[in-house]
C-alpha cells in the first residue's frame, strides 16, 4: 500500500497541477531548448543605487514571507538596483503567463521573417483548427484574448484560465490535436472581437499556429529571437505540452504551450530588445506599436496599483497589458505571471523594471508601481479610486 501512495503523491508533486496553473516544475515537460548552456551575450553596466527603492527591495527580498526572490531596476542602460535571494528555483526562473506576451514576441518575428504573409488583421489558415470555434479567426482577435471561447475556457466565466470549464484538464497539458478534437470541434464560440477572456488556450492556439507556419525553421527562428538578438547569456525554454515520463520528445509537430524559463538578468536582456525594437521602429517595433494601437478594454473596473500589473492595467493588446491606472500618459508595456512575475518596460523613460516570486505577497506598489513615477493624485466625488470603486459624493446641507 505504501508504494501505491508513494506513486500517487509522487505522480501530483511531478505534474504540479492547481486550478490557477501549474506549480514550478522545470522538469515534468519536454521543452524546446533555444541556445547554449553559454552565449555570446549582451554585458549589462552597473551602477548600483543606494536609495528608499534600494532600501525597500532589500527588506522586501530578505523576507521570505513575501515572496520576492529576484528584483531588477534597468534604467538607461544601467542595472541600478538588483537583489535576489536563494529560492525553490534552481536554475531558470518560470515566466508563468509572461511567456503569453513572448509568444506574441515570436508571432512579431514570425510575420517580419515572411512566415506569416498576412496581417494580424487577417485570419488565420490552420488545418488543426478546422471545425472548431478557432477557425477562421482573425488574428488580432486571438492576440486580443477576444476569441469567443469564454464558455470552455477563460477567466470571464471560471476564474482560472487553463481548465476546462474552470474544472479541468489543463489545456497547457495536452497537445492541441487533441484537445481540439476533444473539447472544441463542432462547438460554437461566442461572437470574436466581443469579449476579453483571458485564455490559455487562446495563447497556444497562436503559438501552434507559428509552429505550423515556420515548419523546419521553429527552432531556427526561437535561436534569432533569443540569442541572436536579445543576446541571453543561458539557455532559455519554452515547454511542450507532452509529459517528460510519457511521450518521446518528439522533434516535428505542435506541441507548444506558452510556459517559458529563462535565468533572472536574461529576462531583462529580453525586455531590453523588446524596447529597442519600439524606440527603433524596427519591423518588430511596428508589430508592438500595431498592438498598443489595437489594444482593447479589459472592461472589468477592478483595477489595482497593489495587486500586480493584470490587476493595475485596464487595456491588453497582443497578449501584452497596458494602460496601469495613473500612467496612461505615456507607453507602458507589462507582462505578469502567476504567483508575482512581473516585467515592466517604460519606453518613454528606458526603464525596465523585473520581480520574480514563489507567492504574490511582496510590496507591488512601492516596487513597481512608484519606480513608474505615479503620484496619488486627489480623486473628486462620482470618481473611481484605485480599486475601481465610485467615491460617494457627500449630501447636500
Amino acid at each position: 500500500m505504501s508504494r501505491i501512495i508513494y506513486f500517487i503523491l509522487s505522480f501530483f508533486i511531478m505534474i504540479g497541477l492547481t486550478f490557477a496553473g501549474e506549480k514550478y516544475c522545470f522538469n515534468c515537460h519536454h521543452k524546446y531548448k533555444i541556445g547554449d548552456k553559454k552565449n555570446e551575450t549582451y554585458d549589462f553596466e552597473f551602477d548600483l543605487k543606494t536609495n528608499k527603492l534600494s532600501v525597500k527591495v532589500k527588506e522586501q527580498i530578505s523576507r521570505k514571507d513575501t515572496g520576492l526572490v529576484s528584483y531588477i531596476l534597468f534604467e538607461n542602460n544601467k542595472i541600478l538596483v538588483d537583489e535576489n535571494r536563494k529560492s525553490k528555483y534552481r536554475g531558470p526562473y518560470p515566466s508563468h503567463s509572461i511567456g503569453k506576451s513572448l509568444v506574441s514576441l515570436v508571432t512579431g518575428y514570425a510575420m517580419c521573417g515572411g512566415y506569416i504573409n498576412h496581417t494580424v488583421f487577417d485570419r488565420i489558415d490552420y488545418p488543426t483548427v478546422t471545425g472548431t470555434l478557432y477557425e477562421n479567426q482573425k488574428l488580432i482577435n486571438l492576440l486580443n484574448m477576444q476569441a469567443g471561447d469564454d464558455k470552455i475556457v477563460g477567466q470571464r466565466i471560471y476564474a482560472w484560465d487553463n481548465p476546462i470549464k474552470g474544472k479541468g484538464p489543463n489545456v497547457n497539458t495536452i497537445p492541441i490535436k487533441k484537445v481540439m478534437k476533444k473539447y472544441f470541434k463542432g462547438v460554437d464560440g461566442l461572437e470574436p472581437g466581443t469579449y476579453y477572456n483571458y485564455s490559455a488556450m487562446t495563447t497556444n492556439v497562436i503559438m501552434n499556429y507559428v509552429i505550423y507556419k515556420t515548419g523546419d525553421d521553429w527552432n531556427k527562428l526561437l535561436h534569432k529571437i533569443f540569442v541572436e538578438d536579445a543576446k541571453v547569456a543561458k539557455r532559455v525554454y519554452f515547454h511542450k505540452t507532452l509529459y517528460a515520463n510519457k511521450t518521446g520528445n518528439r522533434k516535428s509537430g505542435e506541441y507548444g504551450r506558452y510556459s517559458f524559463y529563462a535565468d533572472r538578468y536574461d529576462y531583462v536582456r529580453i525586455a531590453n530588445m523588446i524596447m529597442n525594437h519600439w524606440n527603433n521602429d524596427s519591423c518588430v517595433g511596428k508589430y508592438l506599436k500595431t498592438m498598443y494601437e489595437n489594444r482593447v478594454d479589459k472592461g472589468h473596473g477592478d483595477y489595482s496599483t497593489s495587486k500586480g500589473n493584470h490587476r493595475s492595467a485596464q487595456s491588453y493588446g497582443g497578449q501584452f497589458h497596458f494602460d496601469p491606472i495613473g500612467l496612461e500618459d505615456r507607453p507602458i508595456l507589462m507582462m505578469d505571471g502567476a504567483y508575482g512575475q512581473q516585467v515592466v518596460i517604460d519606453f518613454d523613460n528606458n526603464r525596465i523594471i523585473t520581480a520574480h516570486s514563489v507567492e504574490r505577497n511582496y510590496d507591488y506598489y512601492s516596487l513597481v508601481y512608484v519606480p513608474l513615477g505615479y503620484k496619488v493624485q486627489p480623486k473628486k466625488c462620482g470618481e473611481r479610486d484605485s480599486m475601481g470603486r465610485v467615491i460617494e459624493c457627500p449630501n447636500p446641507a
